[in-house]
């Protein structure tokens, strides 16, 4: 049903600490597997309601992102407010969603008090959270080269300096589908996806350490080359019509369960993320 947005990290990304230790892989090699749909989009075929099928194109955007180190590093900054949300267009739609984005981050958002003072494992070295308009957007390979320019540990590090509460969160944005479609709107939807970067979960859940295949394409090859990092939460907005939410299977419970993990997970880390504050309060 939903687009795959597991980053998959090759063989030669994926590194020993130690003999004892957790496998780990470089920052610089995760943002790499989003290049080509940073570029050009991630597909994923949807069945319409005719029974027709569509190859769907999404665009991954960075969310938002908190890095936490074991060890103490530079002194850490919040992005968000410095990015202006003041952007036009010719389209009417684009700019009531424009007008709408800006009013949600007025009213809900303030990266200066993430967290508060709630104390938690690691050092804070790094966050980020879009403020801007998915349409003021550059996609999010685009957006780690420019943030890294001023922290260069988001691409330097490892998943083994992080603490198990590193995260971040990718939206994904549809740009078009082939074959084109009219009046389809329930392919207007779009997505964030939650996923943790630390090798502390590694050994807590192995579920979602699924194998792929790097280039062959033999199924023994993708348990042995490839390593995905599932996300554990999801939310969703615009996907009201039974399209995504097919009521004979277990659509809408999976849903459901993905979203009550990334908002427990915001919650008891004392986040207010934008976007998924967006979708809530904006669900069509």
């Amino acid at each position: 049903m939903l687009i795959q947005t597991n980053g998959r990290l090759s063989n030669d990304a994926w590194h020993h600490a130690d003999a004892d230790s957790v496998e780990y892989f470089n920052l610089a090699d995760l943002w790499e597997q989003y290049y080509e749909w940073s570029a050009y989009g991630a597909g994923a075929t949807v069945q319409l309601h005719g029974g027709d099928k569509v190859v769907q194109y999404y665009v991954p955007y960075l969310s938002g992102i908190q890095l936490y180190t074991n060890k103490v590093l530079n002194a850490s900054r919040s992005f968000g407010e410095d990015y202006g949300m003041d952007f036009w267009s010719d389209d009417d739609d684009n700019e009531k969603m424009s007008r709408s984005w800006s009013s949600t981050s007025d009213d809900s958002f303030n990266c200066d008090v993430v967290g508060g003072n709630r104390r938690r494992p690691g050092h804070l070295y790094f966050e980020f959270f879009e403020v801007c308009s998915p349409y003021g957007r550059i996609p999010l390979m685009d957006k780690v080269y420019e943030l890294s320019q001023g922290f260069p540990g988001l691409t330097s590090l490892k998943s083994v300096d992080l603490s198990p509460v590193s995260w971040m969160s990718v939206a994904w944005y549809p740009i078009y589908h082939i074959p084109y479609q009219r009046n389809v709107k329930d392919l207007s939807a779009c997505f964030l996806t939650y996923h943790t970067i630390s090798s502390s979960f590694q050994d807590h859940t192995p579920e979602t350490m699924t194998y792929g295949s790097a280039a062959s394409g033999k199924q023994n090859d993708q348990k042995a080359n490839t390593v995905s990092l599932a996300p554990f939460g999801l939310a969703a907005n615009k996907i009201q019509g039974s399209l995504w939410t097919n009521p004979r299977t277990g659509d809408h419970k999976r849903i459901v369960s993905l979203f009550g993990a990334a908002d427990s997970w915001l919650k008891q880390l004392g986040v207010r993320h934008h976007d998924f504050n967006y979708f809530v309060t904006h669900p069509m």
